[in-house]
C-alpha cells in the first residue's frame, strides 16, 4: 500500500519539529559549564559559554553552576582535649572544580553539601578535641600582654594603681596559645582539602563563624566575669570613699580656720567696740553725774523689768530712780 504524498508529508513535518523541539542546540550561560550525558556515559565536558551543539534527544545537558559557593554547617557541641564542651559553628566556600568527576561522585549540588557537611564536620569535630579550649577561643596572645593594664578597664588614669592591683588578673592566670582559632581553621581546611578532589570540588576556605560556651559552662563564665568587674568595682568605690573623707577632713579643716579668723576678727570688733563705749561713757559722765547715773538706771529699767513676775519691796539702790520723790 502507498503512503500518499499527504501523509509523507505530515510525517516529515513531525520529525522535523520533533528534531526541533529536541533541540540540536544549546546555550552555557556564563557562570555555567555543563557535561553532556549520553546514555549514562559522558561524552563532552563544556566548561566554556556559548551556542553548542547536541545530538537531540540521544544526549543530555547536565548544568553545574561555575561560581563559588557557599557552604553552612550548623552548630554542634564539640569536646576539646580538656573535656570541655562548646559551640562550633563553621561555613566553607567551595565550587565545581571538575565536572566529570563530580557527575560521577555525587551528581547533584545537594548531595555536594551532604558530603562537605560530613567531611568539614568531621575535621572540625577532630581537630577541636586534639587541641585545648584556649586554641579554640584565642587568635593571639595580646590579652597576655594587656592583663594587669588599668587602661584596658576604662576607668581612666586618676585611680591609684595599688588600689585596684588586686582586681585585675595578672597576663600570670592566662595560658599561652601555640596555634589559635585561625590556625585550627586552616588545619580544618587542609584535612578537608585532602578529600574533597575526589568529588571534583575544590575547597576554597574554611572559617569559624561562632564560637561559645556550652550552656554548662556559660553561666560559670559569667560568674567569674560578675565577680572580677563586682571586684574593681568595689576597689573603685574603696578608693573614692577614701577619697571622700580626705576631702571632708580637708574641708573641715578649711571651715574651722575660716571660722577662729572670724573669731578673732569679731573679738577685735568687739574690744574696740567696747574701748570705744567706755569711752563715750567715761566722756558722758565726767560732764553730768547725775544725768549719767539716771540714764543708766532708765535703760537698765527697760530691760529688766519686763522680765519682773513679782516685785516685793522697792527699798532698793536699784529703784532709787523709779521712786524718788519728784
Amino acid at each position: 500500500m502507498k503512503k500518499s504524498p499527504l501523509t509523507t508529508l505530515i510525517v516529515t513535518a513531525v520529525v522535523i519539529v520533533g528534531f526541533i523541539v529536541a533541540g540540536p542546540v544549546f546555550i552555557v550561560h556564563e557562570g555555567e559549564q555543563a557535561v553532556v550525558v549520553q546514555m549514562g556515559r559522558i561524552v563532552r565536558v563544556i566548561t566554556d559559554a556559548g551556542l553548542h551543539f547536541k545530538v537531540p534527544i540521544i544526549d543530555e545537558v547536565i548544568r553545574y553552576p561555575k561560581r563559588i559557593m557557599t557552604w553552612d554547617g550548623e552548630q554542634s557541641s564539640i569536646p576539646t582535649r580538656e573535656q570541655q564542651f562548646i559551640w562550633v559553628d563553621v561555613t566553607a566556600r567551595w565550587r565545581i572544580s571538575d565536572p566529570q568527576r563530580f557527575y560521577e561522585a555525587v551528581f547533584s549540588i545537594d548531595v555536594a553539601q551532604a558530603r562537605l557537611s560530613e567531611i568539614i564536620n568531621s575535621e572540625v569535630r577532630t581537630v577541636t578535641a586534639e587541641n585545648f579550649f584556649r586554641e579554640s577561643v584565642r587568635n593571639s596572645n595580646l590579652i597576655m600582654e594587656r592583663a594587669g593594664m588599668i587602661d584596658d578597664l576604662g576607668i581612666g588614669d586618676e585611680i591609684d594603681p595599688s588600689i585596684i592591683e588586686v582586681a585585675i588578673r595578672p597576663a600570670a592566670d592566662y595560658e599561652p596559645i601555640e596555634r589559635g582559632r585561625r590556625q585550627l581553621a586552616e588545619e580544618v581546611l587542609a584535612r578537608s582539602q585532602r578529600i574533597v578532589p575526589e568529588f571534583g570540588i575544590e575547597l576554597i576556605d574554611v572559617v569559624t563563624r561562632q564560637i561559645r560556651y556550652s550552656d554548662e559552662l556559660t553561666p560559670s563564665v559569667y560568674a567569674r566575669m560578675i565577680a572580677e568587674r563586682n571586684q574593681i568595682a568595689q576597689a573603685i568605690r574603696s578608693e573614692g570613699e577614701g577619697r571622700k573623707a580626705v576631702l571632708l577632713g580637708r574641708m573641715e579643716h578649711e571651715r574651722m580656720a575660716i571660722q577662729s579668723d572670724a573669731y578673732r576678727l569679731s573679738e577685735i570688733i568687739r574690744g574696740e567696740a567696747d574701748a570705744e563705749a567706755a569711752r563715750i561713757y567715761a566722756a558722758a559722765y565726767s560732764q553730768d553725774r547725775n544725768f549719767f547715773d539716771f540714764w543708766r538706771s532708765i535703760e537698765s529699767y527697760r530691760q529688766s523689768l519686763p522680765y519682773f513676775q513679782k516685785t516685793f519691796t522697792t527699798d532698793m539702790e536699784f529703784f532709787r530712780f523709779l521712786h524718788a520723790p519728784r
